[in-house]
């Protein structure tokens, strides 16, 4: 039998049409995701077809999964996991240095 994993922190990159949905359709769907406590969306980049974004979500035991597929369900498309913190605690990055 598998452990469970507390997720905390997920950082994703999500586009969006230019015409729907809204970040605030977007939020409210994160919102609605079980162990979801707050989210945070930056647009990162506007083109005549799609919004990037940034979107940061933090909270206890969140279902990733259910998590991108309230996203998915707006007609947003997530591209990446770009950053996911689990475990008692988060443990901000730390740049490297090269």
């Amino acid at each position: 039998m598998a452990e469970h994993l507390n997720v905390r922190r997920i950082l994703l990159d999500v586009d969006l049409s230019i015409h729907g949905p809204t970040l605030v359709a977007v939020a409210t769907a994160i919102q609605s995701s079980a162990g979801v406590a707050a989210c945070s969306i930056t647009v990162t980049d506007i083109d005549t077809e799609t919004i990037g974004t940034d979107v940061t979500i933090e909270g206890e035991n969140m279902d990733y999964e259910g998590v991108v597929e309230a996203i998915e369900k707006t007609g947003a498309v997530v591209h990446s996991l770009d950053h996911l913190a689990a475990g008692d605690r988060i443990i901000e990055s730390v740049p490297r240095r090269r």
